[in-house]
């Protein structure tokens, strides 16, 4: 099996779950409604366990996670900035991580697809995530 499928492909759950839970931190701050804060903690929370995971499969290869690029989060945090400058409803606070979760399955489906001789126990992060992102989707519509 070439590990540098599982590398790749955990690499880019590892970034992904850490990128959800840079969204979350930047857009905590502006909600107001307790009912999504405690949404987004539970988000969060369940973030940092895919990451938790990522890192205990990295170092069964004695290897360590690339980092998101500086200038990603720079351009995320910026992106929440300006998109909540003018509306912190729940609704536009929801439709942002709706559309990110989508982008995130988007991305998990394509590592599916492409990677089919990818160890199991990388497959099984991998589809646990795309659940997670599809559950998280099902919960912030009720804030649209």
């Amino acid at each position: 099996m070439d590990e540098n499928i599982n590398l790749t492909i955990l690499n880019e759950i590892g970034k992904a779950a850490k990128m959800g839970m840079d969204s979350i931190k930047y857009v905590s701050d502006k909600v107001e409604d307790e009912n999504l804060k405690e949404n987004l903690t539970t988000q969060y929370s369940s973030y940092s366990k895919i990451a938790d995971k990522v890192n205990v499969e990295f170092e069964k290869y004695g290897e360590i996670p690339d980092e998101a690029p500086a200038r990603d989060k720079m351009m995320s945090w910026t992106g929440v900035q300006m998109n909540t400058m003018m509306d912190k409803s729940n609704s536009h606070i929801a439709e942002m991580l709706i559309q990110g979760g989508n982008m995130g399955i988007i991305e998990c489906q394509k590592l599916i697809n492409h990677n089919p001789h990818a160890e199991e126990n990388v497959k099984n992060i991998l589809n646990e995530f795309m659940t997670l992102q599809q559950n998280n989707i099902e919960k912030m519509k009720q804030f649209l």
